[in-house]
């Protein structure tokens, strides 16, 4: 998609199905990694749940930065590509 500011937003392909794909699959490999441990401790689960927390925040911050970046253009693209990490759900 072009942009005002004469670069282009991803649209197609994976970030064509949501906005953060790729932070979707980077915690699934997290949770996989503790899902690998079982369930003896819950200590094997901090990671995943700070990483999830991680990257909210990073997505929360990142919306904001490309709203004041791409103005009306990020509204636009925000209403092409509706969800941020699992495409119809989240």
């Amino acid at each position: 998609m072009q942009t005002k500011r004469g670069t282009k937003l991803l649209v197609s392909g994976w970030w064509g199905a949501a906005r953060k794909i790729n932070y979707t699959g980077d915690w699934l490999m997290g949770l996989s990694w503790s899902l690998a441990c079982g369930a003896a401790s819950p200590v094997a689960y901090f990671y995943p749940v700070y990483f999830a927390v991680l990257l909210v925040h990073r997505a929360l911050r990142d919306d904001h930065f490309c709203a004041t970046k791409y103005g009306a253009d990020w509204e636009a693209y925000k209403r092409r590509v509706p969800f941020v990490f699992v495409p119809g759900i989240l």
